[in-house]
């Protein structure tokens, strides 16, 4: 039974941490976030859901000064202030942000943020169930190694999920009348943007896919519906 106890311990600390992560993060995103209210964005936001048949698309602005968008666990899709302001200093457009909530959406659709947040607390008991483990046969370096192999866990798995949501917002742009053109060129802006340090990061540790490998696969799918039509 003792051999089983590191296994237990993470199991029991992957549903309390799973618990309080999604009350942690319902309870910032209430206390700080208001409803988006930008005609503008309003009106291409309107187009999105006409195109997936729903009456409104909700958006709401966290207010932290980094720039990013994120979808919470019960749906909900945010800007932050600091990616607002791009767009009212006309550092982005209005399409180019249209297209952030696009990939919001597309992590909500494909289940990508309540999966997150599962992730999130397994990629945890995992790392301390690994940390037990192999520190009894590597002490010193077991906690290492488990961080090591966790992060490189998480890593691939989240890029895969963005590329995933990239191709979803893709789709729904193209539906919508908004085009691919502007996810594009924001992803082209994002590394000034966020004052990125992706270029020196090797691509197998980064959380999120190089901007030219996004700008890729969105070009590969334009070419694949062209082919298409054409056929």
């Amino acid at each position: 039974m003792l051999k089983f106890t590191p296994i237990l311990l993470a199991i029991l600390y992957a549903v309390v941490m799973y618990r309080f992560s999604v009350w942690r993060t319902s309870r910032e995103l209430d206390a700080r976030s208001t409803v988006l209210a930008d005609a503008g964005l309003r009106r291409l936001t309107d187009r999105m859901a006409q195109a997936l048949d729903i009456k409104h698309i909700p958006v709401h602005i966290y207010e932290i000064e980094a720039v990013n968008g994120l979808a919470a666990p019960d749906g909900r899709i945010f800007l932050t202030r600091g990616f607002y302001q791009r767009y009212t200093r006309g550092e982005v457009t209005a399409e180019e942000l249209a297209s952030v909530i696009a990939h919001e959406l597309g992590h909500v659709a494909l289940g990508h943020s309540r999966r997150r947040m599962i992730d999130f607390s397994g990629q945890n008991a995992l790392r301390t169930a690994l940390a037990m483990v192999l520190s009894r046969f590597l002490p010193g370096l077991g906690i290492w190694l488990a961080n090591a192999l966790t992060s490189l866990l998480a890593a691939r798995l989240s890029r895969q999920d963005e590329y995933e949501a990239d191709a979803y917002a893709a789709a729904l742009l193209h539906k919508a009348g908004i085009g691919v053109a502007p996810q594009k060129s924001l992803f082209a802006k994002l590394d000034a943007l966020t004052q990125g340090r992706a270029g020196v990061v090797p691509a197998w540790l980064m959380s999120h896919p190089r901007t030219e490998d996004r700008i890729r696969a969105l070009e590969a799918m334009e070419t694949r519906w062209r082919g298409g039509a054409e056929g």
